[in-house]
């Protein structure tokens, strides 16, 4: 918003900027805006191009680049991606002239490569605050939770999923924005009988066709093994026994509530810092694995069905996932600790406010005593 910006700046206020993407987003615009644009915009419309930004331990292929700023103008959204690049494009020119202090929802030990990539750049401070910046199951009273739709429990998930085996459950879910229509609701109960397995699946209300209600309520009226709901509490759901995996849309809230709870993912990333974020679920942290979607841009039921397998069936992929998922969990608990590294960075961020204040003052008391002092 860069707007804001302009408001702290005519009021004489100082300004810190809450990133809620990941750092290495925060590397990708940065680099685009200082030098890359050209080279990344020329390989647009080559997926597979491999582009090499400063600091980064491995390159990001286009297809694993927030999406604004490799969409080629040709696509549905890219009137939006125009408009929304044009904002970043603002902020990151009043970055530039305006000290500005950056307090990033991440960990320390989660991108250690990406926050040494940006810290160079950003000389006024680079703070990670999270892990995710939301409480854990048993970290607090579960009323410290702020949930962005009205708490609703009718169906009796929690119940529901208290009744099954351990390590069962298919979590679905994709986030409070996008919605599906008819093919992309059928590939997935599609997908979801295949596995034979329990499922919980969230749909929200708003937006949802007579199609796919339609689809739905044939789904409840086989008997089915799984559950569709219109919300849940998704941090008490990833942390139950009973959840298996999780098929996310990559928001970066789920992304990190994923990991803090140890669960493994199946990847179906759509626009923003999506793509960026099933990239380190699968190729940094080792979590997860990024389902493909077919011409059409569907996740189809039999690639549904292939990821989920390769994540919670007994083989090498399962193990590997599954170790990763709990070496991560551990990780975000320590991050988010008492006298953790978040609260040390987010005190360090406070200390330098509190340094920058009495600086002012102390600069406003010698020249308010100065012979040449207007």
């Amino acid at each position: 918003m860069p707007a804001v910006v302009e408001v702290a700046r005519a009021h004489g206020l100082r300004l810190a900027m809450y990133w809620i993407q990941p750092a290495t987003v925060l590397v990708a615009y940065y680099h685009y805006f200082h030098g890359h644009g050209e080279a990344i915009a020329s390989q647009a419309a080559d997926p597979a191009c491999e582009v090499t930004l400063p600091g980064l331990r491995q390159p990001l292929r286009i297809r694993d680049m927030p999406s604004f700023i490799v969409d080629d103008g040709t696509g549905a959204g890219s009137d939006l991606s125009k408009l929304i690049l044009h904002g970043f494009r603002q902020l990151f020119g009043q970055m530039d002239e305006q000290e500005m202090m950056v307090l990033v929802n991440t960990f320390e030990a989660l991108e250690t490569t990406a926050l040494e990539a940006i810290r160079p750049y950003l000389e006024s401070g680079v703070f990670a605050v999270g892990a995710p910046t939301v409480p854990l199951p048993g970290a607090g009273d579960k009323n410290e939770r702020v949930h962005l739709f009205a708490e609703d429990d009718k169906k009796g998930y929690v119940a529901w999923l208290d009744a099954q085996p351990a390590r069962s459950v298919v979590y679905v879910s994709s986030g409070s924005l996008l919605t599906y229509n008819a093919r992309e609701a059928e590939q997935i109960l599609l997908g979801l009988r295949q596995l034979a397995r329990p499922y919980l699946w969230v749909v929200r209300r708003e937006g949802r066709s007579p199609e796919v209600d339609r689809l739905l309520l044939e789904e409840a009226a086989r008997a089915a093994d799984g559950m569709v709901v219109e919300w849940c509490d998704q941090v008490r759901v990833l942390s139950h026994p009973s959840v298996a995996c999780f098929v996310t849309h990559c928001g970066w809230s789920s992304t990190l509530e994923a990991v803090a709870c140890g669960v493994p993912v199946v990847a179906v990333p759509t626009w923003s810092d999506q793509p960026v974020n099933a990239h380190l679920l699968e190729e940094e942290w080792g979590v997860g694995v990024r389902a493909e979607r077919d011409a059409d841009g569907v996740l189809t039921s039999a690639e549904l069905a292939r990821c989920v397998d390769l994540v919670v069936l007994s083989g090498e992929m399962a193990t590997a996932v599954m170790a990763n998922a709990r070496s991560w969990k551990d990780k975000a608990r320590e991050a988010v600790a008492t006298g953790g590294p978040s609260e040390r960075s987010l005190r360090s961020f406070v200390k330098m406010v509190q340094e920058l204040d009495e600086f002012a003052r102390r600069a406003e008391e010698i020249l308010s005593t100065s012979p040449s002092y207007p």
